[in-house]
């Protein structure tokens, strides 16, 4: 991909940019590999997300791709064909830590998926808050298929959005999903034209960035923490988050500006 010169390249494979002044772009840059997953792409997207999660200036991610195919294709299995089980051992924690990165990301986070999502790359999505998608999208977790299961949280986050029996028969036929069926299953959030994902993503991120990033911050902790408790403690919860933004200088400010009704101006504290 071209750089430019508000970019940060981590390793080989991954850029981090900033389109809006509250946003941040995590691109995938393996086209090569279609952004196959090697180890040392999956190394550099948990240093970008180590680093965009410590950026309190970021209140929405979005994951894109620069690949015109492909979101991503999963773990890059050639490299995987070639490792020793003692090697496949000692890489384990390495690949992990890519799809924990994106998924304990502090601020919301949006996959922007056109072409090919599978395996590891549509788990990468699935640890995004919301998935964005354009009519070429084709998403699966077709682990199984290959002697092996989902490894990037996929067995965990597919049931949480789709519920357990949908997901059941997502992961145990492998098969792979259009665009238009993935939206009906609740696969994926938005649907555009082809070519329309990441403008459409990038839209919806600045609308997002447009609130407190405190307050943003606290909602997603509530939201992740609370998901699958019984009521009280979700409630509970919720209002351990309420008392991290309700002393906080955005408090004050978004107050202000709705009394003095004008935009507010967030400190992000």
């Amino acid at each position: 991909m071209a750089e430019d010169t508000d970019a940060k390249r981590y390793g080989e494979y991954v850029v981090v940019r900033r389109p809006e002044e509250r946003v941040a772009e995590l691109v995938l840059d393996r086209p090569k590999a279609m952004n196959a997953v090697s180890t040392a792409m999956a190394a550099a997207i948990a240093e970008a997300c180590a680093a965009l999660a410590a950026d309190g200036s970021v209140s929405v991610t979005v994951v894109t791709s620069s690949h015109e195919r492909a979101f991503c294709v999963g773990a890059d299995l050639k490299e995987r064909n070639s490792l020793s089980d003692a090697e496949l051992v000692r890489q384990r924690p390495r690949a992990r830590a890519a799809y924990t990165g994106v998924l304990e990301l502090p601020m919301p986070t949006i996959a922007s998926v056109h072409g090919f999502a599978l395996g590891g790359g549509f788990e990468l999505a699935l640890a995004c808050d919301l998935i964005v998608a354009d009519e070429t999208a084709v998403v699966g977790l077709p682990e199984v298929s290959v002697g092996v299961i989902p490894g990037g949280g996929g067995t965990q986050l597919l049931p949480r959005r789709v519920g357990a029996a949908r997901a059941a028969e997502l992961i145990f036929t492998a098969r792979r999903v259009p665009a238009v069926e993935a939206l009906g299953l609740g696969l994926i959030d938005q649907l555009h034209p082809a070519g329309g994902d990441r403008e459409a993503a990038l839209a919806l991120a600045t609308r997002i960035a447009a609130n407190s990033p405190v307050g943003l911050r606290a909602a997603k902790r509530a939201l992740r923490l609370g998901h699958g408790l019984d009521l009280a403690a979700g409630l509970e919860v919720e209002d351990a988050a309420w008392r991290t933004v309700a002393f906080s200088g955005d408090r004050a400010e978004g107050v202000a500006a709705f009394n003095e009704k004008r935009p507010p101006t967030w400190p992000g504290e």
